[in-house]
């Protein structure tokens, strides 16, 4: 059995719980705003990798014929573990963990930003695909990354109306400057 996959994942979810158990909003933030959805993401998250976990043991449907999708799961893992960093790093004292405006709060507009408006979800989507591609079965894959990637939309859906309402006209404009995940594409 290759131990890779796990720690692996076992740092990915140990910086998440980090993150989440550090970078709350504070009772001078404008909270209350996410509308639990940052439960929504925990409960989806479980059960997706607990069910991929299981189709992947009874049922056989290889992405690669040989080990090459430990070194791309892990990989994955890692490189979204970089990006997300990267991200709540530039973000600095403006990232919270749940959806929330702080006092002085400035639309990020470079760096990361530049390309897209939610590089903290699309870093944890990188990792996901790589947990999921980890376990080498197609059905599995899907399970993990389909729900989790929906229930960030509904995420983000929420995220965005609140900046809208913050930033107004200036939200807008960067937002028809700017893609959602992908740069150049979505």
């Amino acid at each position: 059995m290759n131990l890779f996959p796990y720690i692996a994942g076992f740092i990915f979810l140990a910086t998440e719980i980090v993150l989440n158990r550090m970078l709350r909003s504070t009772a001078g933030d404008k909270q209350g705003t996410d509308k639990q959805s940052i439960s929504l993401i925990w409960v989806t998250v479980i059960l997706s990798i607990t069910i991929a976990g299981y189709v992947a043991g009874k049922f056989q449907a290889p992405i690669f014929s040989n080990h090459l999708h430990v070194y791309v799961g892990v990989a994955l893992i890692f490189i979204g573990i970089i990006i997300r960093f990267v991200a709540v790093y530039s973000l600095g004292q403006f990232f919270t963990v749940d959806v929330t405006i702080r006092k002085s709060h400035r639309l990020k507009k470079n760096g990361l930003f530049k390309y897209i408006r939610h590089p903290n979800y699309a870093a944890l989507l990188i990792s996901f695909l790589g947990v999921g591609i980890t376990d080498n079965n197609w059905y599995s894959l899907l399970i993990i990354f389909i729900p989790i990637l929906t229930a960030f939309i509904v995420r983000i859906n929420i995220e965005e109306k609140v900046l809208i309402e913050h930033f107004g006209v200036e939200y807008l404009n960067y937002k028809r400057s700017t893609k959602r995940l992908l740069p150049f594409i979505y």
